[in-house]
């Protein structure tokens, strides 16, 4: 069975590739907004919280653009949904 729907790439975007450290052919463009930034804490990437504005930065996170980025990120979209319907 084909899984296509997992992964996408916008080679013509101009930041394409945004993030370092993935190969070219296995980038995945199809989170490109991360669902889990949300999460705050518990969304498991690499990233850290700017010191003088509070804003989590992920430009170190590669989460959502690694090959695996679909099963990772659909094994957390259920606790993203609980904490939308809190906020």
């Amino acid at each position: 069975m084909s899984e296509n729907y997992k992964r996408f790439q916008n080679k013509e975007c101009e930041f394409f590739p945004c993030h370092k450290g993935i190969d070219n052919k296995d980038f995945n463009c199809l989170f490109c907004y991360c669902p889990l930034y949300l999460l705050k804490e518990d969304c498991g990437g690499n990233y850290k919280y700017d010191e003088a504005s509070g804003i989590k930065d992920c430009s170190n996170c590669l989460i959502p653009h690694s090959k695996d980025a679909y099963d990772y990120i659909m094994s957390k979209i259920n606790l993203v949904i609980e904490r939308a319907k809190k906020e």
